[in-house]
């Protein structure tokens, strides 16, 4: 059967600072492109997968960079759609040696806040077999609230796979309440989330990754892999556990999309038909190897260099 993956969320134009420094002291930038579903889009068709992302843009440079980006990867972009009146979304991000780099949004009322359920309406989600979302997209409006909902219970009902990455941004939300209710109820519509340990300490009060997973688990989750970074990832089935452990990373260079890196390894490898260890082990190598590379999804790699570095 002939797989596809369809997902949806707001990406953003980024600028990336030339040199290491405060936001307000750097005097160049360099430009590139963000958000969480739109690099896990790349690093699944540059593993040769057909994927489709759905967006709304600005008609800006930003937005037609966007798209540049989309075509240069293969990523079907007929679902994304054109606000007369409201801007793409960017954000900038500083370069640092050591540690997260310090990250800072305009996106607030963006082109990508207005999608809604009639942008849901027009997919047809029987020609798809995977639907990915995280909890950035529901963060942004009550209408990509609505939006995501649909997405899920007609993915659902097409007998897609779904899986969810809460992927939390709280700066984005009314309230935490508000944030952790819309995304405990979204992650017990999906077949597999992808928490990390910091997430589960918020979400629902454990850090723990047994406790985490048993959660998600009981919730309606059919599977729950949660991150643990260097260390791997921690699994659970209502059949079985197991930690798969982590890649050795030479040297960390940013590490900004590492968890898109890995959700993109764990999607490509179901979408052929690999044992779940095996998905989780590939997501271990691609998010270690996305932390060696500068910018979100730069590093993502093709399929002749992660298979070089699972097998160095």
């Amino acid at each position: 059967m002939k797989t596809g993956l369809i997902l949806a969320g707001e990406p953003m134009g980024l600028l990336i600072a030339q040199s290491e420094g405060s936001l307000d002291s750097v005097s160049g930038y360099d430009l590139a492109v963000a958000g969480a579903e739109f690099n896990v889009a790349v690093g699944a068709a540059r593993l040769g997968h057909r994927v489709t992302y759905m967006t709304k843009l600005g008609k800006d440079p930003f937005g037609q960079r966007i798209i540049h980006v989309l075509t240069a990867n293969g990523i079907g972009s007929e679902f994304v759609t054109w606000s007369d009146d409201k801007k793409t979304g960017f954000m900038l991000k500083s370069r640092v040696s050591e540690g997260d780099p310090d990250i800072f949004y305009f996106r607030a009322g963006s082109a990508a806040s207005t999608l809604s359920v009639e942008d849901v309406e027009k997919i047809q989600f029987s020609e798809y077999t995977h639907l990915h979302v995280t909890g950035i997209l529901p963060a942004l409006s009550d209408s990509t609230r609505e939006a995501v909902d649909l997405m899920f219970d007609k993915a659902r009902e097409a007998g897609l796979f779904i899986s969810f990455d809460p992927n939390l941004r709280l700066q984005l939300w009314p309230s935490q309440d508000v944030m952790v209710q819309t995304l405990n109820r979204l992650a017990a519509k999906a077949d597999m989330v992808l928490p990390g340990t910091a997430e589960g300490r918020i979400l629902m009060g454990s850090d723990d990754p047994k406790e985490i997973n048993a959660f998600y688990l009981q919730n309606g989750a059919k599977a729950v892999v949660t991150k643990c970074g260097g260390d791997g990832a921690f699994v659970s089935t209502k059949d079985e556990e197991y930690m798969v452990p982590g890649f050795k990373v030479e040297t960390v260079v940013d590490t900004v999309g590492a968890g898109d890196g890995f959700a993109a390894g764990v999607i490509t490898a179901l979408m052929e038909g690999l044992p779940l260890k095996e998905a989780v082990r590939r997501g271990t190598a691609i998010g270690a190897i996305q932390v060696m590379s500068r910018g979100d999804n730069e590093g993502l790699p093709y399929p002749e260099q992660l298979k070089a570095f699972m097998e160095r």
